[in-house]
């Protein structure tokens, strides 16, 4: 063995051995805590958006760059719309966490009657506005004085109105607002196109008017905000719909925010408009929860035609419960460690700390026990031998021994303690064997030469 390892002094195998035991238990419980905890989110989530085209996918690519910095995969799945989100969050069978949900977007007339069966869903709060977009063709109704303007919901009856498909929530919400104005499906010619060939069919007059409900980065309420011949409806009963629904917001398009060389609109528009969220199912990860608000704060955060910077994402989720992991944002900010670690190491602390805390609190006390532990490993090399030496002497005081063998019994002892590696801070003791030793020898010296 060399010297350096032989003279040290502490004797690493035995420490190593001494706490061993108490090394176990620990990485035992933290295994145990990171079984039950799941402190690591999944590599890959399923994000359900919207039609293409539409603002929901256009945020949907947004949100996936955003978690895939954290080195988590978010597949997106194309669908109809809100409707068919919540169905398929709902939906157990379905592989799908996530996806984006227009308030009002229920297939129920009224709140109360609302199917919540399922999967329970949690919100991580409202993102952004949906306005209602009425879009319809200007020479609808031309009279004597020019083109009249629709004035209230009640007067789509008897024209050709698309509402979006039975999976889109632009429908649902729409049903809402005619029933409010006793409008009867029966009295319109409706149709349930995709919102890309309504677009078509509106522009080739096909379709007198369409309903979009989307936020204004959707490419296709953008297009129509410009083109010649076609108007947008004014809710001028705004402030009503807000009173009365409590899924919608009363909003103002202002004068020029389309276009500010055209002055497009001429005017502020009164518009009523969806607040959408981001759902996701009950058990999602909190990590995956809490990456999502504070992506959510960078994407919808700043100013838009509607919303000032920083009024979005807030803490409101008017049909879906909000997530703890969100509430702790919007209450207390981003977690402390996130600022100053990488995420995947912050989360594990952030979610491990308390049971972290609870093993050190067990094993302090439980750890007194290893220095004694040590120390007898140590001298047990060392007093292992007393015994041997101890009926070598007890020999001596035989008479009829044979003491040649007791002295080459002797020698092999002392060979043996020779050989012994402890650490410096016990070799007073392994010096203190080695001289008892040599006490024995001259007790079978002197004894021999008195028999002689």
């Amino acid at each position: 063995m060399p010297a350096l390892l032989r003279y040290t002094l502490l004797s690493i195998r035995d420490l190593l051995l001494a706490a061993g035991p108490f090394v176990l238990i620990v990485v035992a419980l933290l295994w145990l805590a990171y079984v039950l905890l799941e402190p690591t989110p999944p590599k890959r989530v399923v994000l359900a958006t919207g039609p293409e085209q539409s603002a929901y996918a256009a945020f949907g690519r947004v949100y996936a760059q955003e978690l895939a910095r954290h080195g988590i995969e978010v597949q997106l799945r194309t669908t109809e719309g809100s409707a068919e989100n919540l169905r398929l969050l709902r939906d157990a069978r379905e592989q799908v966490d996530l996806a984006f949900v227009q308030g009002g977007a229920g297939e129920a007339l009224f709140a109360v009657d609302e199917d919540r069966s399922g999967v329970p869903l949690v919100s991580i709060g409202s993102l952004f506005y949906e306005p209602v977009w009425i879009f319809y063709r200007s020479k609808l109704r031309a009279g004597a004085a020019g083109p009249t303007m629709l004035a209230k919901v009640g007067e789509l009856a008897g024209l050709r109105v698309d509402l979006g498909p039975a999976g889109a929530g632009t429908r649902n919400l729409m049903l809402k607002l005619l029933h409010a104005n006793r409008v009867d499906l029966s009295s319109m010619e409706v149709s349930e196109l995709a919102p890309t060939a309504a677009v078509i069919s509106l522009l080739e007059g096909r379709l007198d008017a369409i309903v979009l409900v989307s936020a204004p980065e959707s490419p296709l309420v953008q297009m129509l905000l410009i083109t010649p011949g076609i108007s947008l409806f004014e809710f001028a009963q705004a402030e009503a719909y807000a009173r009365r629904f409590g899924f919608v917001s009363s909003l103002e398009l202002p004068r020029g925010v389309v276009d500010l060389a055209r002055d497009l609109p001429p005017r502020d528009v009164a518009l009523v408009a969806a607040t959408s969220t981001l759902a996701a199912r009950g058990k999602t990860h909190p990590a995956i929860l809490q990456l999502l608000v504070q992506a959510a704060r960078d994407v919808h955060g700043r100013a838009g035609w509607f919303a000032r910077a920083g009024q979005f994402p807030r803490a409101e989720s008017p049909e879906l419960p909000l997530a703890e992991e969100a509430e702790r944002f919007y209450r207390d900010g981003p977690p402390l460690l996130q600022r100053y670690l990488p995420f995947w190491l912050a989360n594990l602390v952030d979610r491990m700390w308390i049971v972290l805390l609870s093993i050190i609190a067990v094993l302090i006390p439980a750890s007194r026990v290893v220095p004694p532990l040590y120390a007898f490993r140590v001298r047990s090399r060392i007093f292992r031998w007393y015994g041997r030496l101890r009926s070598i002497e007890a020999g001596a005081d035989d008479a009829a021994a044979d003491r040649q063998r007791l002295l080459r019994e002797l020698d092999d002892l002392e060979a043996r303690v020779g050989r012994i590696a402890v650490p410096l801070s016990r070799t007073d003791e392994l010096y203190a064997l080695r001289s008892h030793i040599e006490l024995v020898r001259k007790k079978l010296h002197v004894d021999g030469d008195g028999e002689g």
